[in-house]
């Protein structure tokens, strides 16, 4: 989980970078993803309270208070506050007090008088505190990383069953039932598990939720999922050939797909253009005349959403930041031979990066 150390300093950071500052000595925050990443409040989805939420009032001298209701699971009393109101709203014995984000509206707004929470859309301050949190967000704090080496542990061993066990005869759903399994017994607890799990012919599908579709011989299988863990989430990639060696023509495109990616991690550094990344990538499937079935992004950011900032694309403007966590997934779609797609991900380091996933990338 996220420390009370580091979600201090990002508070702290906050007040300090919000311009122009709020009218008040303190900001009301709905948003959920404002809340783990500042207050380390996650409600487990795994539970009754998903779904819902809290408020967190910040005051300028670094004092947060957390309100919720007393139905919220276990997860929610890791959060790093100085100060927590419990709301009741039902306790198995009577009915409850009414819908449930009313009863915690009205804790928080008795008077009923237009109380402003200053990242919900329709705020005029919204927006200000949404884009500064964005942009503190690009460049991740060390409790950050530990927890996104957490979820990277258990996708590897997603990984790892799938290298063991897909098989010709398997359906997607199988495949996704192995790996999700296997993802939760190395997490210690129930994780969310969701991505790509699915056969790709060709450009035609280049990824998707599993099916009952059953696996053939020769198919080519795109693993591409995340592991959330406390909000963060990995995502990387690897591509099976099912029940036998892969061709000359689907070893080609592997052996591409892993020089686009070695070349991409040649520009992998602070300060590098994120289009210098993508170009590197493309150009080495331009140079096989291969660049038309590279469809799509060569690598986004990572961290309490999927994609985020900073974005490896053809008309990118942006530029690597120390601190960043990203991905790089090259991939090619062929009709008649298939669709792959590899992805590792990475910390942009002042010199350069440190890769962070450790899966095997292989087709068998």
């Amino acid at each position: 989980m996220l420390t009370a150390e580091g979600c201090r300093q990002r508070r702290q950071r906050l007040w300090d970078r919000l311009d122009p500052p709020p009218d008040s000595d303190h900001l009301r925050l709905s948003d959920p993803l404002h809340l783990i990443y500042l207050a380390n409040f996650f409600v487990d989805p795994f539970s009754l309270g998903a779904g819902f939420g809290g408020y967190l009032l910040l005051r300028k001298d670094g004092h947060a208070k957390l309100l919720h209701d007393n139905r919220m699971p276990q997860s929610v009393a890791e959060a790093h506050v100085e100060e927590r109101t419990v709301v009741p709203w039902y306790n198995s014995q009577a009915p409850a007090r009414g819908p449930r984000q009313l009863v915690l509206l009205q804790t928080v707004n008795p008077a009923h008088d237009g109380l402003r929470i200053h990242d919900r859309p329709g705020d005029p301050y919204a927006a200000t505190v949404i884009r500064t949190v964005a942009e503190m967000r690009r460049q991740k704090d060390p409790d950050e990383v530990a927890l996104l080496r957490q979820c990277m542990k258990a996708g590897e061993a997603g990984h790892a069953w799938a290298r063991a066990n897909v098989r010709p005869g398997m359906t997607e759903l199988d495949v996704y039932c192995g790996v999700n399994t296997a993802c939760i017994q190395t997490a210690g607890h129930a994780v969310i598990v969701y991505g790509d799990f699915a056969v790709s012919p060709g450009p035609e599908r280049r990824g998707g939720p599993p099916t009952s579709r059953v696996l053939e011989a020769g198919d080519m299988l795109i693993l591409d999922y995340s592991v959330v863990i406390g909000g963060y989430r990995s995502d990387f990639t690897n591509t099976l050939v099912v029940g036998r060696d892969p061709t000359p023509d689907q070893q080609r495109l592997y052996d591409l797909c892993v020089q686009a990616m070695a070349a991409g991690e040649k520009e992998l550094a602070a300060e590098r253009s994120c289009r210098t990344v993508y170009e590197a990538v493309r150009d080495v499937f331009d140079r096989a005349g291969v660049a038309q079935h590279f469809p799509h992004h060569a690598g986004h950011g990572l961290g309490l959403t999927h994609p985020e900032a900073p974005y490896f694309v053809r008309e990118a403007d942006e530029t690597l930041l120390a601190g960043d966590v990203v991905t790089l997934e090259p991939g090619l779609y062929v009709p008649g031979i298939g669709g792959i797609r590899i992805e590792n991900n990475y910390l942009i380091t002042p010199r350069g990066y440190e890769r962070l996933s450790n899966h095997t990338i292989a087709l068998r």
